[in-house]
């Protein structure tokens, strides 16, 4: 197994910190979504009206006639709303580009639980105390730090199995991670998700007005995305 290297020069944010950016990445997308929503209808508001000043004209004739119509009228849109559009698009990159900084600090639960009130008294004396302690009662102790969601307790028997040989460990440092602070990780995770797909997101949505096409492959890995958050039950790492 290959040790784990330390990725320094990353930015850190706490998990409040983080739903905050996805408050304002979901804003971004949904006013970003009003804009173009808006700009879609004044378009087919303008084939409407060119339709029907042509409805005496055979339908055959009258397409060339819209197509060209609304070529130019979707331009001039474009024009006058770029720089808000783009405005939206950067943001979202923004917000994405951020978080790409943040993810190495929340690989997993055991991650998370080990920073937990590191340097705190009672964390120091709990982990005097275990250090003689057999499999049994390090076991009990993971039971009850379980059962009481006691974070110090657990982050100091995580750090004392640590240098047990894995096969003699009483209890999984993954599983008694995930009991205590695995329901934060999975939203910190979901949260880091879905910040990302919300920047490919705008991207593809921007795309698609600009050129009236929508990419399918983006769309593809959009789908993706959202399913990855939908199958959120993330692989906890053991230490």
């Amino acid at each position: 197994m290959a040790k784990p290297k330390a990725t320094l020069g990353t930015r850190w944010m706490s998990e409040t910190d983080i739903i905050a950016v996805l408050s304002k990445a979901r804003s971004n997308r949904q006013a970003q979504e009003s804009l173009l929503g808006s700009l879609q209808e004044k378009i087919e508001r303008r084939r409407q009206a060119v339709d029907r000043s042509l409805i005496d004209i055979p339908a055959s004739q009258r397409t060339p006639v819209i197509t060209k119509a609304l070529s130019g009228f979707r331009n001039e849109l474009k024009r006058e709303s770029a720089d808000t559009r783009l405005a939206y698009v950067r943001e979202a990159g923004r917000h994405a580009e951020q978080m790409k900084s943040v993810q190495s600090h929340y690989r997993s639960p055991v991650q998370m639980l080990a920073r937990h009130t590191l340097g705190s008294e009672r964390r120091s004396r709990i982990i005097e105390q275990i250090a003689s302690s057999g499999p049994a009662e390090l076991a009990s102790l993971a039971e009850l730090a379980a059962a009481t969601k006691d974070l110090e307790l657990g982050a100091a028997l995580c750090s004392r199995v640590v240098d047990l040989p894995r096969a003699e460990r009483p209890f999984s440092t993954a599983e008694l991670a995930d009991a205590l602070v695995g329901e934060k990780h999975r939203t910190v995770s979901q949260a880091l998700m879905e910040i990302d797909r919300l920047a490919v997101e705008a991207v593809h949505n921007d795309t698609g007005f600009e050129t009236g096409n929508h990419n399918a492959q983006r769309a593809l890995s959009i789908a993706l995305m959202k399913r990855a958050e939908g199958d959120n039950d993330t692989q906890e790492e053991e230490i």
